[in-house]
């Protein structure tokens, strides 16, 4: 399996922190934000990784990150998405990089306390179509939010109004080689971009989708909010293992 790290847009949430760098190059605790989602894709037992970058500042990836070498990766590539079409729109550009394989996507400012290795041995020993992991939450209504009838997810609805669950949908995402067809068969949203709930309801409706939880805190650092949150929980989780 490939992994596929979504590090595009703008930032525009956290300006002027991101006024002269990319969002993702920003630090969490003493680790640039990018090196979190790669280390999740290692330590699921991932290799081969595409970063999937924008903005202005998308050569300062290559500058930090190099081959992968650091990360014991065996190839490390990149492309880069014009504009902000949104993260299905980002997913396709890595058609040619996946080759036909299953890939594992990550969002690049999502963050995680424990380990997606299981989940991505689970979907290794799927027919096919997808999987995503869930998370409960106090604020669903801020999310892509999962509904779940007799232990299969039913369907997606995003950022409801009033959310048929709790159970939120994380930026982790499992795909089969038919993800790119699908993508090319979506319409654009109101905001204009292809959204990737709209994938993940493709799936559903295929009757391809499985789930798991994700274990341990999970957040993400797009906001001024959510970046001194995840400062604080990997610090936090830092001096619980004694590493301070």
């Amino acid at each position: 399996m490939k992994g596929v790290v979504l590090a595009g847009g703008t930032g525009s949430r956290l300006f002027p922190l991101t006024k002269i760098t990319n969002k993702h190059l920003l630090p969490i605790y003493d680790k640039p934000m990018i090196y979190y989602p790669i280390q999740t894709l290692v330590d699921a037992g991932i290799r081969d990784i595409l970063i999937v970058t924008g903005g202005r500042n998308a050569g300062d990836f290559l500058r930090l990150l190099a081959n992968g070498k650091e990360f014991g990766l065996t190839h490390l590539d990149f492309t880069y998405q014009e504009g902000e079409g949104g993260i299905a729109e980002a997913l396709s550009l890595a058609e040619h990089f996946a080759d036909g394989e299953r890939i594992c996507v990550i969002l690049g400012d999502n963050i995680i306390e424990g380990s997606i290795r299981e989940a991505v041995q689970e979907f290794m020993t799927q027919p096919g179509g997808a999987k995503i992991l869930l998370k409960e939450v106090d604020d669903a209504e801020r999310f892509g939010v999962a509904e779940i009838v007799d232990d299969k997810i039913v369907g997606i609805e995003e950022k409801p109004k009033a959310p048929k669950s709790n159970l939120a949908v994380t930026g982790f995402y499992l795909y089969d080689e038919h993800v790119f067809e699908k993508v090319k068969g979506l319409e654009r949203s109101a905001r204009g971009e292809l959204e990737i709930t709209d994938v993940n309801n493709s799936y559903i409706a295929d009757g391809a989708m499985t789930f798991s939880y994700l274990d341990g805190w999970w957040t993400d650092a797009g906001t001024f909010e959510s970046l001194l949150r995840a400062n604080n929980l990997v610090a936090e989780t830092i001096a619980k293992r004694g590493e301070l």
